[in-house]
């Protein structure tokens, strides 16, 4: 199935003040406060349908930005503005399987900007300055780090189909032989036994030191380019699989909750 990929491109930020939580969502949920209520939740208001594990992944996201926002007693505005700043970097993130970390860190930085800024219509200023810079950091260490593994999982794996081709090359197939025009082997050998041997034998030396020749240039050419293939193709497997591994290797890193991390610096 052929696929068009699309080319990073940069992003206009805007306002996103109740674009995708209402003041009325934002009530809901702050009665929830089990994970699973606000996971929930979060899938019904945003919309969140897709199969495993994507959903999971994509859910703890909202889940932990939720969570985010309580233990800094950021208001229901703050809150519905942050959910959809996060949901549209990482929209911008898995548009394209290709890479466009410096595209979404800038869009992140607008959007912080047009909610941080009292300039009307284009920006407000709904966050601090000391709360931008929080939220940025947020940003930075619980998506933008894991920028490559948000867009292995949600994105298609591309792979490159290489195929060589050599300057100067035709390839040599074997003429079809017209049986017809072929004469009798005994009028052949009737022939030849008239024409006699010839006197020197130089001219049937030269056609089969010819022919030899013409043999042994062939045969190296096509060793050589079915080692030149052979030595692509096993780097780019190896490549591949590193790349496989390092992912899954992050994938299975411990995730380190902060709400826990908050709790046992408490204590």
């Amino acid at each position: 199935m052929d696929m068009k990929i699309k080319v990073p491109q940069a992003l206009k930020a805007r306002l996103m003040l109740w674009m995708d939580v209402s003041y009325h969502d934002m009530e809901e949920m702050d009665k929830l406060q089990s994970i699973p209520e606000l996971e929930s939740a979060l899938r019904s208001v945003l919309g969140v349908d897709l199969p495993e594990p994507k959903r999971g992944v994509l859910l703890e996201l909202y889940v932990q930005t939720v969570l985010f926002c309580r233990e800094h007693s950021f208001k229901k505005e703050q809150t519905s503005a942050l959910l959809s700043i996060i949901k549209s970097i990482h929209e911008a993130n898995i548009e394209t399987p290709l890479l466009n970390f410096e595209q979404c860190l800038k869009y992140c930085k607008e959007l912080l900007l047009c909610h941080s800024v009292r300039r009307p219509p284009f920006s407000i200023n709904i966050f601090s300055s000391a709360e931008a810079n929080c939220i940025l950091e947020y940003i930075h260490n619980n998506y933008m780090r894991h920028y490559k593994l948000y867009k292995y999982i949600f994105t298609p794996q591309v792979k490159l189909d290489l195929s060589l081709t050599y300057s100067g090359m035709t390839e040599h197939e074997p003429a079809a032989m017209d049986v017809s025009s072929v004469p009798d082997a005994e009028n052949v050998v009737e022939k030849e036994a008239e024409a006699g041997p010839n006197r020197d034998g130089s001219s049937d030396a030269q056609e089969t030191s010819t022919t030899e020749h013409e043999e042994a240039t062939l045969g190296s050419t096509s060793e050589l380019k079915t080692l030149i293939e052979r030595e692509v193709r096993e780097q780019m497997m190896h490549v591949s699989e590193q790349l496989d591994q390092r992912m899954k290797e992050m994938s299975l890193q411990p995730h380190l909750d902060p709400s826990q991390h908050t709790n046992k610096a408490k204590k």
